[in-house]
């Protein structure tokens, strides 16, 4: 294969800052180039491992996490909060799974954001978009806005932190995983008769990370080679998607990805034909290896229905080995009180479609990825708590998409439980 980590840089490459300084941008590059890297060899092919399992229908895929992490808010009790919050997720899903819940976080490197547009307009001011911390600050200024490389070093700095944090948590956590599975239980309405939870309670508790591979400055600078797999890995994070705006076939955004060896996922929208899809695995996993690729659908509840069936039909007749998952979030953004905002009943309508469309095309449904904050954010509206349009305004955080709260977070994976237990239910009955 003839690659390199630069190859991109030959291909068009959308949602990119234009840096004003390559000198400065040169520099930045050549610190990440000579920085730690935020996720290791070893554990990037311990999550293959386990999406493999997944994709041959034995576990289930949870990903989570910040829309975009900031450098402002960022502080330890919130990683905790996140963390715990996936950690009961995964606990309540599991009760259902019949395999091992997989568990990735969209954190530690979330920082990038794709836009609709190039600029902004408020009254007679035009400034470049906000893109996430990494590349530019949100505060409408031309000093905020103007895209600064150094940024990625303080997002480097910030993702090596959380990463700590993370293994801290982890190798804690073992000690209250009973607690957890016991309040996982009552909240499902089930008794819970076992006192710790399946697998080896003296083993850390697996976390892996997870981004959009948006920036590919800051992707090629942390790429890194292995002479024990003979393979480039992405160091960035253990998984990393490419996203609606950038999986153009012959884009710099799946060139990059084509290369690496790390898992990979995939945004499938409603404009994705069965075809291109075809073509784009073809592209990415061409050896059709289970764990390397991980389709994630996001269509929104009205189109889902419409959409999804030819995919996974097409997936399925060609003997593709991907792990289908979905984003039931970024299709079901709507507009109230003058806020961005996504109804909980839209994200569970499209949940119960991706589950009803892949038994019925004979696929598992094997993961689902959410936007999400262990906050007591206001963002979403529903849920147990129901939340109404006048909450918005209480708690609202987020710069850039809507998060589920840990209640509403909570109230998902208990449908995604129930989804799962349907369909062994269904199963059960057939043979």
């Amino acid at each position: 294969m003839s690659w390199t980590p630069a190859s991109w840089r030959a291909k068009p490459a959308l949602q990119l800052p234009a840096y004003p300084d390559a000198q400065a941008l040169a520099m930045a590059e050549s610190c990440l180039e000579a920085s730690a890297p935020l996720g290791s060899v070893a554990e990037n092919r311990c999550l293959t491992a386990r999406l493999a399992e997944v994709a041959e229908g034995r576990g289930f895929l949870l990903q989570g996490g910040d829309c975009a992490e900031t450098f402002a808010e960022f502080g330890a009790d919130k990683v905790r909060r996140s963390f715990n919050l996936l950690l009961q997720m995964a606990a309540m899903i599991g009760e259902g799974a019949g395999g091992e819940v997989v568990r990735v976080a969209r954190m530690a490197g979330q920082f990038a954001k794709p836009r609709s547009a190039e600029t902004e307009t408020i009254g007679s001011l035009t400034l470049p978009s906000y893109r996430g911390d990494i590349v530019n600050g949100p505060d409408f200024d031309a000093a905020s806005r103007m895209p600064d490389p150094l940024r990625m070093l303080e997002a480097h700095r910030q993702s090596r932190v959380t990463l700590d944090l993370i293994k801290a948590y982890a190798a804690a956590a073992y000690a209250d995983l009973s607690g957890i599975h016991r309040l996982a239980r009552r909240r499902l309405g089930l008794a819970f008769d076992h006192a710790t939870p399946p697998g080896d309670a003296a083993t850390p508790v697996e976390m892996f990370t997870s981004h959009e591979a948006l920036l590919l400055h800051y992707e090629q600078a942390l790429t890194r080679w292995d002479e024990l797999t003979e393979s480039w890995w992405a160091t960035s994070a253990h998984m990393i998607w490419i996203g609606e705006r950038t999986r153009q076939l012959d884009g710099a955004h799946v060139e990059y990805a084509r290369g690496i060896a790390n898992t990979i996922g995939l945004k499938c929208g409603p404009t994705l034909d069965a075809e291109t899809l075809l073509r784009l695995i073809d592209r990415l996993d061409p050896d059709n290896r289970p764990g390397r690729l991980v389709l994630i659908g996001r269509f929104g509840a009205a189109a889902a229905g419409g959409r999804l069936p030819a995919l996974m039909r097409a997936t399925r007749a060609a003997g593709r080995k991907a792990l289908w998952a979905i984003d039931p979030m970024h299709g079901n953004t709507v507009t109230a009180a003058g806020r961005k905002t996504r109804i909980l009943p839209d994200i569970i309508a499209e949940l119960r479609t991706f589950f009803e469309v892949a038994r019925a095309e004979q696929v598992h449904p094997g993961g689902v990825h959410l936007e999400m904050t262990g906050e007591d954010v206001t963002e979403c509206l529903g849920g147990t708590r129901g939340l109404r349009e006048e909450d918005l305004g209480r708690n609202y955080l987020t710069h850039c998409d809507p998060r589920l709260n840990g209640a509403q977070a909570l109230d998902v994976a208990a449908e995604v439980t129930r989804l799962i237990l349907e369909g062994t239910r269904a199963a059960s009955a057939v043979a």
